[in-house]
């Protein structure tokens, strides 16, 4: 081995240690303390298990940085960051108050007036007039808005579309309740939400409602709350990457031990770090390479992924602050709306989801689809979590076809090739 291989294994061994050893003493600190549920023994053992999460990313980062330097690997992410097309397209700005007071940010894109036919009318559904429909779009948990690009770009012009930022993301404001620690969050909050934005930028006509992840959950949440929208007004449902229940059975891809001991420690875990915010984002940018390969691991499972799709999602991922990522995580083990989706069975939805999903497995949206037999279910090959950005021209195209069954566009619809992602296509991006 060569004295720069050398230095690239140590150097990303060290980078994993390091993580290891940050989640270690976090876990000590919220034993001790009493936020966490279990003994030393299984403190160590959480700590293994985040360690071989994290030594599977530094072993990237390792080889990538036997071919390139520190210096140029962060020119590129600026690179990216000041160049890439994602995450640019913008709406009419409104903002939506929750029941607490939290500000929620949403834009709406218009449909094109009628009398000048926009060529991306033209590709995806035709001359003829769509529906008066709004197409509301729900994010996923540390993302935002921005996360459905391709499906925006698809249609912006052809209906009317609403994308909002969830409660403390993106450009909405912190949650009230939890920014003073009077509240715990639930699933049962942002459903809650939902509403309050539908109530100011939708307040009446038919409905689509779009959930990616918890984004889905939410969908789910308002259903389970609000069943009398769902009968008068919801057209159609899409549950992307999401499930109804049963999240604290999720592995994330560790072996058994390691992920038993992680399911007791994490949320003690996650409270000590997100009371030292600063500290760790410190050392979420110190450690940019290490954190880079873990997002890369969980959100995708294509090995071509453009490189620009990837930075995008990072973008997203690491402006979530810690402390907003440690209140939301306990709302997960707690979520169950599999008594929710009987609203749902009256209408055309569409259940999708990457067969390679850590996350949520995609056996949660089979779990789902068994509960609504006429739903359509849609299992991407080569597919991990982030399936929108991923394959976003066959995501794309499953929504038009169920905007179709909506009754939102007409018959016949075709969809362009908004969106492939692969570094091996020269496909345009929306």
């Amino acid at each position: 081995m060569s004295e720069s291989s050398a230095d690239a294994v140590a150097a990303a061994a060290e980078a994993a240690t390091g993580v290891a050893a940050a989640v270690g003493t976090a876990t000590a600190t919220a034993t001790a303390t009493g936020t966490g549920t279990g003994s030393w023994r299984m403190a160590g053992l959480a700590g293994a298990a985040v360690g071989v999460i994290a030594a599977g990313a530094a072993a990237g980062v390792a080889v990538e940085r036997l071919t390139v330097g520190r210096g140029m690997r962060r020119k590129a992410r600026l690179a990216l960051d000041s160049t890439g097309p994602y995450g640019t397209l913008r709406g009419a700005p409104g903002t939506a108050h929750a029941d607490d007071g939290t500000e929620l940010y949403y834009e709406v894109d218009e449909p094109a007036p009628q009398s000048v036919p926009a060529p991306r009318r033209r590709r995806l559904f035709g001359r003829r007039t769509p529906a008066p429909v709004t197409v509301v779009f729900s994010h996923g948990y540390c993302l935002n808005q921005d996360s459905w690009h391709f499906q925006r770009a698809a249609l912006r012009g052809v209906v009317r579309t609403v994308h909002w930022d969830q409660r403390s993301h993106g450009r909405s404001g912190r949650g009230v309740g939890q920014r003073d620690g009077r509240v715990p969050l639930t699933i049962e909050q942002l459903g809650r939400d939902l509403k309050a934005v539908i109530d100011a930028a939708a307040p009446e006509g038919p409905l689509v409602l779009v959930g990616h992840s918890m984004g889905g959950m939410t969908v789910m949440a308002l259903a389970e709350q609000y069943p009398e929208l769902f009968r008068e007004r919801v057209a159609g449902v899409a549950l992307v990457g999401t499930s109804s229940g049963r999240l604290g059975e999720v592995n994330f891809g560790l072996p058994v031990a390691g992920v038993n001991a992680v399911r007791r420690i994490l949320p003690g875990v996650l409270k000590a770090l997100g009371q030292r915010a600063e500290l760790v984002e410190r050392g979420r940018r110190a450690t940019a390479d290490l954190f880079a390969g873990i997002i890369k691991r969980y959100s995708f499972a294509t090995r071509d992924i453009d490189p620009s799709v990837a930075r995008f999602a990072e973008r997203m991922i690491e402006n979530t602050p810690i402390d907003v990522v440690a209140e939301f995580y306990p709302a997960f083990t707690e979520h169950d709306k599999t008594e929710a989706l009987a609203h749902l069975t009256d209408m055309p939805v569409l259940v999708l989801a990457g067969v390679d999903d850590l996350v949520t497995p995609s056996e949660h949206s089979e779990a789902i689809a068994r509960l609504l037999p006429d739903a359509e279910l849609v299992l991407v090959p080569d597919a991990g979590h982030l399936v929108m950005l991923e394959h976003p021209e066959l995501v794309t195209d499953r929504l038009a076809d169920l905007l179709v069954r909506a009754g939102a566009v007409p018959a016949g619809a075709t969809v362009g090739p908004y969106g492939s992602t692969s570094t091996s296509s020269s496909a345009p991006r929306g």
